[in-house]
């Protein structure tokens, strides 16, 4: 039976989010502050934790990144996910929590309550992510030398492969479908990524609404690519990186001769969103398969898998991120599973492959017959 440590300072939601995993059938426990949490750890030695952000004394961000030096775990953040917070939900994101996830609300849980079991249950499963420079970060916040809590650290240099940008219509496109685990391993691979990048890069990360801009712009702060949300038609142009809008999906589309990012409304049919398989799917019928390529990373489920599988069939050039780094394999597992991943690769490698693709000699060459890397 899997173990769960529900921490909250609210003695209601302890209860409700306590009964809610117990149905489902897992062993909880529950702590009422960080400094608890971080007491019973070893005792406890949960499968999971479920944090809250807001809580008085020691805050859920720092009782994270406590967590992720003292005693790793899985850690789902359970928070009220408004916009207001987004930050601080990306943030835990940034330290290491696999999920964020909604509080349920009182007498009415339904849908969110699903989600939190499916997610604890998904977590269970995943590997605690190691933050670089986090034991330098928690000293600098014990000692007051920063003026925030948790300071980002400088993204390594880009790689030295020489890329060149075209002009005008742009000859090919870079797809990301990432889920769970998404905004840390998208800093592995985006800020490496050199200033003179030739393709666009679309990215589908499965997020709500309130939390794309906010990723957009942290991003943006880091890669020498500029990165936008897709909130509206976006021309796709060398040196951009398009972050599907959350709660919807995105498609590409030719308009006026030239190729765009359409934030379209979510499809009913497909579960998670941003959808990377309708977003490929769209990318498909517009671009031959030697223009794309398909990038599938951490997260649960299969969204992805079946469009990816279908590019590397026709022709394209497909990665899926290997188990080795992914927070959970779920999704690039089930594309190498179809035989669909023309290279598997851990996160820190994936920029340099693809700059290597890019390269102006390789693309003068061609993919090679056979070749895998």
């Amino acid at each position: 039976m899997l173990t769960v440590l529900v921490v909250d300072d609210s003695a209601l939601m302890r209860r409700r989010i306590a009964d809610l995993l117990g149905e489902a059938g897992f062993r909880v426990e529950t702590a009422a502050t960080g400094e608890e949490a971080l007491a019973r750890l070893p005792e406890v030695d949960p499968d999971v934790v479920t944090l809250d952000i807001t809580m008085p004394g020691m805050d859920g961000l720092t009782c994270l990144a406590r967590i992720m030096v003292e005693h790793p775990k899985p850690v789902v953040m359970v928070s009220a996910l408004t916009g207001a917070g987004a930050g601080e939900t990306l943030e835990a994101l940034r330290l290491g929590a696999v999920e964020a996830v909604q509080k349920p609300a009182a007498g009415s849980i339904g849908r969110i309550g699903e989600e939190l079991v499916e997610t604890v249950r998904a977590a269970a499963s995943s590997r605690p992510r190691r933050v670089r420079g986090l034991r330098e970060r928690l000293r600098l916040a014990r000692a007051r030398i920063v003026g925030e809590d948790f300071v980002a650290p400088a993204p390594p240099p880009p790689p030295s492969v020489a890329v060149v940008a075209t002009e005008g219509e742009i000859e090919g496109v870079v797809l990301v479908g990432v889920s769970t685990g998404g905004p840390s391993t998208l800093e592995d691979i985006l800020p490496l990524l050199p200033a003179g990048f030739p393709w666009p890069v679309v990215v589908a990360q499965h997020m709500p609404v309130a939390f794309t801009a906010t990723l957009a712009r942290r991003l943006d702060e880091m890669c020498a690519l500029s990165v936008v949300e897709v909130e509206r038609a976006t021309v796709l142009e060398p040196g951009t990186i398009c972050i599907a809008r959350g709660g919807a999906d995105v498609e590409l589309a030719r308009r006026g001769g030239r190729l765009q990012a359409v934030c379209v409304p979510s499809s009913p049919d497909r579960p998670w969103h941003p959808n990377a398989d309708r977003l490929v799917t769209s990318a498909m019928r517009l671009l031959p398969p030697d223009r794309l390529v398909g990038v599938l990373l951490t997260g649960m489920g299969n969204d992805g898998a079946a469009s990816m599988a279908e590019l590397h069939t026709r022709g394209g050039r497909t990665i899926a991120e290997s188990e080795d780094s992914a927070v959970v394999f779920g999704m690039p597992q089930e594309l190498i599973r179809r035989g669909g991943a023309g290279v598997v690769l851990p996160s820190d490698r994936i920029a340099g492959q693809l700059t290597r693709w890019l390269s102006p000699a390789a693309r003068r060459a061609g993919p090679a017959p056979g070749r895998k890397d």
